[in-house]
Order: structure tokens, then sequence, then C-alpha cells
């Protein structure tokens, strides 16, 4: 999506879809990610029907959106499979659990075709029902279903830690990548979920975020407050977005995404210009 004569840059950082009003067109998504200084979109697979329809895509719709990222000059770099919070892989249904493979196959497939790289799953086996022995077994056993989908389809799979005790931190969902043993299956961590969780637990975020050395992807940066895992602004919260992206970048993590929604108010782009600007000032002070 870049021209020869651009200068590379040192890291990337995205925009997550959900951050901008459902009504825009793929094009005006990208178009104003870009306006908004980012380099790549995150795209949404969550549990709604509009977005699980997604994975189901005709090869000419999946081309017409490959011919959009070129035409605005803009990829979309990444995908967030949310729908596997409602769909969870551990779910004791049969059928629950059958659905939730099925979407997350097509939906790395979906990936693949577009050109996306990294795939976040979200680290739950199962999230409206408790958490027990069985639910877990059969976590581990669909997701190294899904490292070896992600193996086939040469996508980079991660564990995003999320906000209940199941994999709220990086050492939990290190537990899984050691289970899974794939070079496809990794952690994409989530810097508000995890200040929660150290704040919770009073032990220190970066020492958590450092046990994943070698097995990160890319980074979340998302404001939280405790209690409160989202729609919190930029800089309001208690995330210590110098210490954690200067660990994150020492540990080698390039690629990073701004998560915030878009929840009605008229000054929505204001805050994914803010958002851009407060990260990459950070960023470009990394070395």
């Amino acid at each position: 999506m870049e021209s020869g004569a651009e200068a590379v840059k040192e890291y990337k950082i995205g925009l997550y879809e959900k951050a901008m009003p459902d009504t825009l067109t793929w094009r005006e998504k990208l178009e104003c990610a870009k306006a908004c200084g980012y380099d790549y979109v995150e795209i949404s697979i969550d549990a709604s029907g509009e977005k699980i329809d997604r994975i189901h895509m005709s090869t000419e719709e999946r081309r017409r959106i490959v011919d959009t990222m070129f035409e605005a000059g803009i990829p979309i770099g990444s995908m967030s499979v949310s729908a596997l919070t409602k769909y969870a892989l551990g779910d004791l249904s049969d059928a629950v659990r059958k659905k939730a493979v099925g979407i997350m196959e097509r939906s790395i497939e979906l990936a693949a075709d577009l050109g996306i790289r990294t795939v976040m799953l979200p680290g739950y086996d199962i999230y409206f029902g408790e958490s027990t022995a069985e639910t877990k077994q059969h976590f581990i056993d669909n997701i190294k279903k899904a490292a070896e989908i992600g193996a086939r389809e040469g996508v980079l799979l991660g564990f995003e830690t999320m906000e209940n005790e199941f994999m709220n931190t990086t050492e939990k969902g290190l537990e899984y990548i050691d289970i899974a043993a794939s070079p496809y299956l990794k952690i994409y961590p989530d810097a508000g979920n995890i200040t929660n969780a150290a704040v919770l637990h009073q032990h220190d975020v970066c020492e958590d975020l450092a046990l994943g050395k070698g097995n990160l992807i890319a980074l979340h940066l998302k404001e939280t407050v405790p209690g409160v895992f989202r729609e919190v602004k930029f800089l309001t919260g208690h995330v210590e977005f110098e210490r954690i992206i200067s660990t994150a970048w020492e540990l080698g993590v390039r690629r990073y995404v701004t998560e915030l929604w878009d929840t009605g108010q008229p000054d929505w782009e204001d805050d994914i210009r803010f958002a851009n600007h407060a990260m990459r000032e950070i960023l470009n002070r990394q070395n």
C-alpha cells in the first residue's frame, strides 16, 4: 500500500474499526483512518449478524475490498474475532462450539484472502457461563485446531488478554501458548486489560508483559480505569502507556492498535485523531 519512495516506518499503528460509525462504507472507513494518521485498520468480526456475515463473502466481494484498500492507500492489517465471546470455543454446548469453530476457521480464511497478517482471538474458554475443567478442556482442544488452521493459512493468531480471570494477564496466556506449542498461536495483549489485572492483583503490569518475550505479535492500546474496560477516553484513565509501550518495544512489538468505540458522539473523529497523536508521541520516542 506504500510507494517505494516513502520512508520505512519503524512501527505501524492501526485503528480498531468500531471506533468509526457503522454507517460508513469500507472506502470511507479506510479513508478516515488514513486521514487521521493511521497505517491500517483492524476489522471486526463480532457477534452481530452483519459482522459474522462477512466470513461468508463471495470471492468477488473479497476482491472489491482488496481493490478498495489499494485505491485508498491503506490496508486492513489485522482482525478481531470478538464473536468468539458469544460463541465460545469452550462452551458446554456442542452446537455452540461447532459454530465457534466454524466462525474461527472462516475468519482466518477471510484474513488470508484479504492479506491480513494477524488475527486476534479473545482469551475466554466461556464468557456467558461458569468456567470449569470441562470448558477449559474444550477450549484447549479448539485452540489446537486454531493453531493448525493458522499454520495452514499462514496467518498469525494472538490471544487477547481479556477482562475476566481466565486470561487477564500475559502470564495466563502463556499457559495456553505452551500447550498449543505452535509458531502460529501467540499473544496479542490489551494494555488496558492487563493494567486492570495488575491493579487488582497488585503486580507490576510491565513485569507481566515482559513474561511474553518472544510470544507477542501486537499490542492493543486501550484506556481503562479500575473495573471499567471500555469507552474510557485516552489519557483520562490509569494505563501507563509510556511504560507499557516502552516495554513492548524492547520486547520487539512493532504493531499497535488504538482500541476505542464510536458511541454516537459528534466528536468521534476528534477522539480518533487524539488517540493517534497521543500514542504516536510515545512510539516516536522509542529507539
